[in-house]
């Protein structure tokens, strides 16, 4: 990549932009738009969609954050560096919002934290809301408690396929975990080693009833994915799932 310093009658002077590397911070060139979702029981949902600056996104996550009663938003670190990285790096779509009664930059939705029930309608916003938008690919992506609203409610709506990251599998009975046994939906579940709620060796006897699941055992993980290592380490495998040929992702801009 070449920047212009300097034009004069005789010369374009020409030097080389230095690439830098990606830090945790690091935002790339994307589109940013906020949006609004709106429940079937009538709350309005804030969040936000992310999109490739210039192409059009080959696949979208829809991404479900963690335990908002602890802290989970939005802007968990590992959706917020989706949105920040991915539709740079892998062409993707990244869509995020806030649950119900959850707060963030972008702001506050509307309702209280329900449990995880009152919740199936905010699944079904996020999801009605892609498919008006003719958002291409959908993967669901949860996160700690939002594996769970993606392993209860995720099937009722059209999909790809779906990433779990450190999912408890405290509010998914393992009658709702069997429904994706045969229903030609991918799952994927990233289980750290140091997880607080649910460990490798428990992980594989659970998905069990699920036999075409990839379990995948992450070495010195843990539930909150600190550091830039445990983030490449899910962004990659995001990756994989969506856009395998945006691979290996690029560790400098």
């Amino acid at each position: 990549m070449w920047r212009v310093v300097a034009f004069t009658e005789c010369r374009l002077v020409l030097i080389a932009a230095v690439p830098e590397e990606i830090r945790a911070n690091t935002e790339l060139p994307r589109r940013v738009e906020d949006i609004e979702l709106h429940t079937q029981d009538g709350l309005t949902l804030v969040g936000e969609l992310a999109l490739p600056e210039r192409a059009e996104p080959v696949a979208t996550l829809i991404t479900f954050h963690p335990l908002p009663t602890a802290g989970g938003f939005m802007d968990s670190h590992i959706f917020r560096k989706a949105a920040l990285r991915l539709p740079a790096l892998a062409d993707l779509a990244v869509l995020r919002f806030n649950t119900r009664g959850t707060t963030s930059d972008r702001g506050t939705s509307e309702g209280h934290f329900a449990e995880g029930i009152g919740e199936r309608f905010d699944v079904d916003a996020a999801m009605r809301f892609a498919a008006e938008r003719q958002l291409p690919h959908l993967w669901q992506v949860g996160w700690s408690f939002g594996t769970e609203l993606v392993l209860k409610y995720g099937l009722e709506h059209p999909a790809d396929g779906a990433v779990l990251l450190s999912p408890p599998l405290h509010r998914t009975s393992e009658a709702e975990l069997a429904r994706w046994h045969g229903s030609g939906r991918p799952l994927v579940a990233m289980i750290p080693e140091l997880d607080d709620f649910l460990r490798p060796d428990e992980a594989r006897r659970r998905f069990a009833v699920v036999p075409e699941a990839t379990v995948i055992d992450v070495p010195g993980g843990r539930h909150l994915w600190v550091g830039e290592r445990q983030t490449r380490t899910v962004l990659t495998e995001l990756v994989r799932c969506t856009n395998p040929a945006a691979l290996p992702l690029p560790t400098q801009w």
